[in-house]
Order: structure tokens, then sequence, then C-alpha cells
């Protein structure tokens, strides 16, 4: 599987930490930036390249972006038609249940395929957690989940 990875100065270094996991464990990685740390760049000139390359292609391949709270990376990635990025910054284990953990719903009933970590939040431990989970997590494509999908992918906001 290819996986399309960005990050601003923030999430650099965990970037960094992540690719070399990923190709370890024999995914295609496609790294989008930032190529140096710059405390002055901006996420939006890595997230976009990101969430372009998963909108052509929204089925067969994955991104996760990294800035410091995940929320602007995820924002800007939803801009982008087929892109269904969540932000993580947290406890993988849900307080109730394995069941209700948000990045396991994320994948089984939307099908997410944009996960914005949340680089100031999270330790490398916690991060390689949340991305298994992520990535080992499918989606159960049950008629109700894909009929909701498909109701979001038809809004078309005009200006």
């Amino acid at each position: 599987m290819k996986i399309v990875i960005g990050t601003d100065h923030a999430g650099y270094v965990l970037k960094e930490k992540l690719m070399v996991s990923l190709k370890a464990r024999g995914y295609e990685v496609v790294d989008k930036g930032a190529y140096k740390y710059d405390e002055h760049d901006d996420y939006t000139d890595f997230i976009i390249p990101v969430a372009e390359e998963i909108s052509k292609d929204p089925n067969n391949m994955k991104g996760i972006v990294l800035g410091a709270t995940g929320q602007g990376e995820a924002i800007a990635a939803n801009r982008f038609v087929n892109v269904r990025a969540i932000v993580y910054y947290g406890e993988v284990k849900s307080v109730v249940d394995d069941e209700a953990n948000m990045i396991v719903r994320s994948r089984e009933h939307n099908n997410s395929n944009v996960l914005s970590l949340g680089a100031r939040f999270l330790t490398e431990e916690d991060m390689m957690s949340a991305v298994n989970l992520w990535l080992n997590t499918p989606y159960i494509g049950l008629e109700r989940h894909a009929r909701r999908l498909e109701k979001i992918e038809k809004i078309s906001i005009k200006k």
C-alpha cells in the first residue's frame, strides 16, 4: 500500500521516524515534506500535496499528515474531494471499550483515508500505536455507512 506523508516543522521529527518504520514494514512511502526543520514553514505547503494525491486515488492509498495539533492539517485536507481526514492527538484506547475507539470507527464506518496527527500531544510510541491501529482497521462497508459516505461525496458548496 502507498502511504503519502506530509508535515510542517511541528511534526518533522516524528515524520522522519514514522517513515523509517513504515518502510521497514514494506509500505511504499511518498514524502511530501517538510524535508528539513524550518520553524517558519507553513503546514499548508506540505498538507495540500498529500491531499491532492489522496484525492486522485482515495481507495488505494492513504495519507498521514502531522502538525502541532493536527486540526488545521485536517481542515486543509478535507477541502479536497474524496478525502476523509480525521484528527488524532490522544489515547488510542477508548475509555469505554476498543469497539468505541475513534480510530477504529473512523476506518470501519467512515473509511477515513487521511490520519492527521497532533504532533505536540503524541509520543513516538503513541503515534506508532495510532498509525498501526488505523492502517490495520478495514472499512466494513455496511450499507448504511456506504449510503452516508455517498451523500457526503455529493455535497457541492457553491461560492
